[in-house]
């Protein structure tokens, strides 16, 4: 007997808050307990061969993992969930469902990790192809289909340069010619964007990011209203093996009670930092779904309630500049990740992305000048304060710099 995964049944009558709190998590039956109990059994009591009470072995079911697949299902308006490992783990299940030979239409500026994944794993291991495409070039996905497409991974917005797709144009693209669509949801969480609501199919987050909210947990998930994609992917999650502990799913159920209030603070706090960042003068250029200059801003608006805690921009001048930026930092960790309470800031050409091919880095316009920011949920005035002090300090590299060519032009006469 499999344990079915789904949302529970007073679910759809409730609001979004309410849903982190609850769904999935009825109080324990035997003793009362409001919070889920952390089941590190690895295996289950059977009365007789083959029958059980829904749970057999961990890795195929455990229950406390069942009460945090079911709540992300319900924040995602979806009816099945699956967790995993990791974010990757998530997109390695989800690629086993196809075959050598068989093609995948990628999102070009996708997360580096999943960029490896499918161009230097799926590709030589298994023959799976991939195409990075530029999504918000017109008629771009269509012309990359072939009759060996399967798939469309969509990553809204996308990691680092927060580029936007209409996911319900790919969803009509996907539909008109039979392919699965997978929307990767890390950056908005289900708080401010629902993908299988505009016609995805699948929806992955990773669990790590703003989901679980706190730097303690490296978890993936997927959502899905198609019970057909469940039931396979619930085989290949049982077979590939790569779940998450029980602990793991415990602290990620703690950490999503709390996502639409934290959500909303990081919202508010980026809005600020980003129209701060815009009129700086040592800095070139910023890249914000909430600015009016981003180049999907209506877009963004049409399909999202609101703009998310990532920031991308550029500094004037070079590596140097942006080391002397990173360096100073003192609130905001220089860390990889994102999504947590904390301030992140990074250098996605030498840290996350430095995996990506320098080619497809610069044209992608990945950098040595980009700094990634995930604004945290910090008094608004610290982290502007600590953003000052080390733009200061990124401005008096620039002028050095420039002082230094300027001398150099004048010898050189």
């Amino acid at each position: 007997m499999e344990k079915k995964v789904e949302k529970s049944d007073h679910a759809e009558s409730m609001g979004f808050a309410t849903k982190c709190i609850h769904a999935g998590q009825p109080p324990d039956a035997q003793t009362g307990a409001v919070t889920v109990p952390i089941s590190l059994a690895t295996t289950f009591v059977q009365k007789s061969p083959g029958q059980h009470q829904g749970y057999e072995y961990s890795r195929s079911g455990n229950p406390t993992r069942t009460a945090f697949e079911a709540l992300v299902a319900a924040c995602e308006n979806g009816k099945y969930g699956l967790a995993f490992a990791s974010g990757l783990a998530a997109t390695t299940t989800i690629t086993n469902m196809f075959k050598s030979g068989d093609h995948i239409i990628s999102s070009d500026d996708v997360y580096g990790g999943t960029n490896r994944y499918f161009n230097r794993v799926a590709l030589p291991s298994m023959g799976i192809t991939c195409s990075l495409v530029d999504f918000n070039k017109e008629g771009a996905i269509e012309a990359a289909i072939k009759k060996e497409t399967k798939m469309i991974w969509m990553e809204t917005p996308t990691n680092p340069t927060l580029k936007i797709s209409d996911i319900k144009q790919a969803a009509g693209i996907a539909k008109k010619h039979n392919l699965i669509l997978v929307v990767d949801n890390t950056f908005m969480s289900p708080y401010f964007q629902k993908p299988l609501d505009l016609g995805a199919d699948i929806v992955v987050h990773s669990v790590t990011k703003y989901l679980n909210g706190h730097s303690d947990v490296v978890m993936g998930v997927l959502a899905t209203n198609n019970p057909d994609l469940f039931k396979q992917l619930k085989f290949f999650q049982n077979s590939i093996g790569a779940v998450p502990s029980p602990f793991d799913c415990y602290n990620a159920m703690r950490g999503m009670k709390t996502l639409p209030i934290r959500m909303r603070e990081h919202a508010k706090n980026a809005q600020v930092v980003a129209e701060y960042l815009e009129k700086h003068p040592a800095v070139e250029k910023v890249t914000y779904p909430g600015l009016p200059s981003h180049p999907q801003h209506e877009l963004a608006k049409k399909q999202m309630t609101g703009f998310g805690g990532m920031i991308t921009f550029f500094l004037k001048g070079g590596l140097n500049e942006s080391r002397a930026f990173l360096e100073n930092l003192k609130l905001f960790a220089l860390a990889e990740s994102l999504g947590a309470v904390e301030s992140l800031a990074e250098h996605p050409a030498i840290m996350t992305h430095a995996s990506v091919p320098p080619d497809q880095r610069a044209k992608l316009g990945i950098s040595d000048t980009m700094c990634r920011l995930s604004v945290g949920i910090e008094d608004i005035e610290d982290i502007m304060a600590d953003l000052k002090h080390a733009l200061a300090a990124a401005e008096q590299s620039y002028k050095k710099s420039a002082a230094g060519a300027k001398d150099d032009a004048k010898k050189g006469n």
